[in-house]
């Protein structure tokens, strides 16, 4: 078949401007654009979690990770996406994860929110109150200390469960290398008149030995701690250690192209909701229905090369009427998303 030229220029131009478009969404799935992008972190940002200030949740907070050895942190930041410097924490030892929890019992009449991150280079996990921003934990608490071999006491993922029954509340901790059984710790928070402890609780979790396990989530609700086998799929066990440790599910094994990461539960009444999981290496999210697990989409938000995202269906003013999304993108930032724009439900 012979094309004049003029046709041949114009097939050119169809064929780079399709290429163009495939190549900026990278997974050829249409971009859900941010509502705004957060200012960028010094060094390498890497898991946000979102505090709700339930008396005024135009001043809520999104924690994030940014990671180095040395002058590493985890910054506050608003609604705005810009960096609140008063309640930003610095001088970090590589903090990789960070979660938040409302309502420790610090004594019988003195409650507190709090944020738990985990600091890789000291190979312990750090509390601290918020908003306040007070450390609780007399410098941290260390994690795997029965381990001998150096890597597998570094720890990485963490994520908070409140008991909605007892209102006792624990942390999850991921690391960087583990064995195939027992690769997560559970660890209690205490609090007594000597100040606050971190008791160990339980080891659980099977690992596929592929790649590592960083990301954590918990449903408090439903009862649940779900975390990302990165070379596998997602695994779902009882977060109350008295429910035993087998394992209830293995799911999205089919669902990624490479590193499964950052999980984000978003709850609805009636047990209704769903796990927003990063599909890092398309640069995407696989959307589970919370009450089966089964898939539903994925989605585009534009971010590069997702770890950590967190997200909360409470209103937090008019930018985000429904709730908010925030997602770690690879260039030293966070995207914030109101909920309603990734159309879940």
């Amino acid at each position: 078949m012979i094309y004049s030229k003029s046709k041949m220029m114009k097939k050119t131009l169809i064929l780079g401007v399709i290429s163009a478009v495939v190549f900026s969404c990278g997974n050829g799935l249409p971009e859900i654009a941010p509502t705004l992008k957060s200012e960028k972190l010094p060094h390498d940002s890497d898991d946000p979690a979102i505090w709700i200030n339930h008396k005024n949740p135009e001043q809520s907070i999104v924690f994030g990770t940014d990671k180095d050895e040395i002058d590493g942190g985890v910054y506050a930041l608003d609604l705005d996406g810009k960096i609140i410097k008063e309640k930003s924490l610095t001088g970090v030892s590589y903090p990789n994860n960070v979660d938040v929890e409302y309502g420790f019992k610090l004594n019988d009449s003195t409650k507190t929110d709090i944020i738990v991150f985990s600091e890789r280079e000291k190979n312990q996990i750090r509390v601290y109150s918020v908003p306040d921003m007070k450390p609780l934990d007399n410098g941290g608490f260390k994690v795997f200390e029965d381990e001998t071999d150096v890597l597998q006491k570094r720890p990485m993922g963490v994520s908070i469960y409140k008991n909605p029954s007892t209102k006792e509340i624990s942390v999850f901790v991921s690391r960087k290398a583990g064995p195939t059984e027992g690769y997560l710790y559970q660890y209690a928070l205490v609090s007594d008149s000597l100040g606050v402890h971190s008791n160990l609780l339980r080891k659980m979790g099977t690992f596929s030995g592929q790649k590592e396990i960083e990301a954590i989530a918990v449903d408090d609700e439903l009862g649940f701690v779900y975390f990302s086998d990165e070379g596998v799929g997602i695994r779902k066990y009882h977060a109350d250690p008295k429910k035993g440790n087998k394992e209830i599910a293995l799911f999205g094994t089919d669902n990624f192209k490479d590193d499964i990461e950052g999980i984000a539960i978003a709850t609805y009444p009636n047990g209704e909701g769903f796990l927003i999981v990063s599909n890092q290496q398309n640069h995407s999210f696989n959307i589970f229905k919370r009450s089966d697990n089964s898939f539903v989409k994925e989605i585009n938000l534009g971010t590069i090369e997702t770890d950590g995202c967190d997200v909360v269906t409470t209103p937090l003013g008019k930018k985000y009427p429904n709730g908010l999304f925030v997602s770690m993108n690879d260039e030293q930032d966070f995207f914030f998303h109101a909920l309603d724009s990734l159309k879940l439900k």
